[in-house]
């Protein structure tokens, strides 16, 4: 495979990077800093939803930023190196569960209602396809047409992609989202197997130790984690060679985590606000940081996962979760749990009067 550390075709190297978007951003954080920090309240007293709201206005480029028909996208795909024992669930629980986010029970399915957040599911790998379905107005949604094949290869005797699957797969993602509407992307996955692509891409991108980064994913014991930890340290072997960040995608990864990396990387070119849910979705995020540096402007984490590779992920990119509830479902839970503490920081930089429209006085030097 040919290294490729350049901003993939469809992703923006300007805007964000340029000395003059640099200055223009700098202004507008600013002027929302001062937004924030003259509202009705004492300064701070908001703790992390001021520096929510702050970013979420630099994001969409406003001092009254609004979040508009936020998209919920659930990508899934199967792995080759699930069938050496690195899950507790067999791989068809992957088309099992797509049926039920489609269906309307799962965990994501429930939030995404709750919330207002429209659900698209894409089937970017799936070992057993899943049928085709009438996309009903308000319903979760299929995608069908970002199949790339049934699932990877197994990464532990060699790559898990070719590199013309891998570029498909982050094709995809881009085109995906181009074809889905307003300004919020929520990441969400679907693959038994894929806290092992997460924990491979965690270990080569970022050098963190197997044993740091491996833990018990749907919900493996002792022993079963140290017998994924082997195959997995049997993957970083196989693909020593795979270093820059779309080989190891290629070689480590999975479809859905290409797909969604994709995604992300359109999402940041577009200014969207790109809301990342746990673990695999934040490898997602990771590789398509090592591609396009920018795309973490428009990043907000949502949650610490329970999965102790999260922790040393969101350290390896600057982050600071939301949310640490113990969540290791994925799904895209985390982000649609988080997602009313986006829609309420934008609230009150919009609606909360300042001291001066008030009348309330400030308080003594």
């Amino acid at each position: 495979m040919t290294p490729n550390t350049k901003a993939p075709a469809g992703t923006s190297t300007t805007g964000p990077g340029t000395a003059d978007a640099r200055a223009d951003d700098q202004a507008l954080a600013a002027r929302l800093q001062h937004r924030i920090d003259h509202k009705t309240k004492p300064l701070g007293a908001l703790g992390r939803l001021e520096s929510l709201a702050v970013r979420i206005g630099r994001i969409l480029g406003t001092e009254s930023p609004e979040l508009r028909d936020p998209q919920m996208l659930v990508c899934a795909a199967d792995h080759g190196i699930a069938a050496r024992g690195v899950s507790a669930y067999p791989s068809e629980v992957t088309a099992q569960m797509v049926e039920n986010f489609l269906a309307g029970g799962a965990a994501v399915s429930v939030l995404a209602r709750q919330h207002g957040l429209a659900l698209t599911v894409a089937d970017c790998g799936v070992a057993a396809p899943v049928p085709a379905r009438e996309n009903a107005p308000g319903q979760p949604r299929l995608l069908s047409h970002c199949r790339v094949a049934a699932g990877t290869a197994d990464a532990s005797v060699g790559p898990a992609m070719k590199a013309a699957q891998c570029a498909q797969a982050l094709d995809n993602g881009r085109s995906i989202l181009r074809s889905l509407p307003g300004n919020a992307l929520l990441l969400g996955e679907m693959g038994i197997g894929n806290t092992s692509v997460a924990s491979l891409l965690l270990a080569r991108l970022c050098g963190v130790a197997l044993e740091d980064c491996t833990g018990a994913g749907t919900g493996l014991d002792a022993d079963g984690i140290a017998r994924k930890r082997a195959v997995l340290r049997q993957a970083l072997e196989a693909n020593a060679e795979a270093t820059a960040p779309f080989d190891a995608l290629a070689a480590l990864g999975g479809l859905e985590v290409a797909t969604l990396a994709g995604a992300v990387l359109q999402a940041a070119a577009e200014r969207r606000v790109v809301v990342v849910d746990g673990f695999i979705t934040s490898a997602a995020v990771l590789v398509a940081s090592r591609m396009e540096p920018a795309v973490l402007e428009c990043c907000v984490f949502s949650h610490r996962s329970g999965e102790p590779g999260h922790a040393h992920l969101l350290a390896a990119l600057g982050a600071e979760p939301l949310l640490d509830l113990g969540l290791r479902l994925g799904e895209g839970s985390g982000a649609a749990l988080a997602w009313p503490l986006l829609v309420s920081a934008c609230a009150i930089l919009r609606e909360m009067a300042s001291f001066e429209q008030a009348g309330v006085s400030r308080q003594r030097d």
